[in-house]
C-alpha cells in the first residue's frame, strides 16, 4: 500500500513506509507510518 504523506521535518511529501490504518480517538480512519528518509512518524487523516 503506497500511501503519500506530508513530512514535518523533512518539509516535502514523502511515499510512507510500513503504512498501516488506524482509527483515531473519535472513530475516523487515518493511516499511520514511517518517512523513508528520516525516520519520522506520518499521519495521514482519511481513509487510505
Amino acid at each position: 500500500m503506497a500511501v503519500s504523506g506530508y513530512c514535518m521535518k523533512c518539509k516535502k511529501s514523502q511515499e510512507m513506509k510500513d503504512a498501516k490504518p488506524v482509527t483515531m480517538k473519535n472513530g475516523k480512519p487515518a493511516t499511520q507510518g514511517v518517512c523513508p528518509a528520516c525516520g519520522t512518524k506520518m499521519f495521514k487523516i482519511g481513509k487510505a
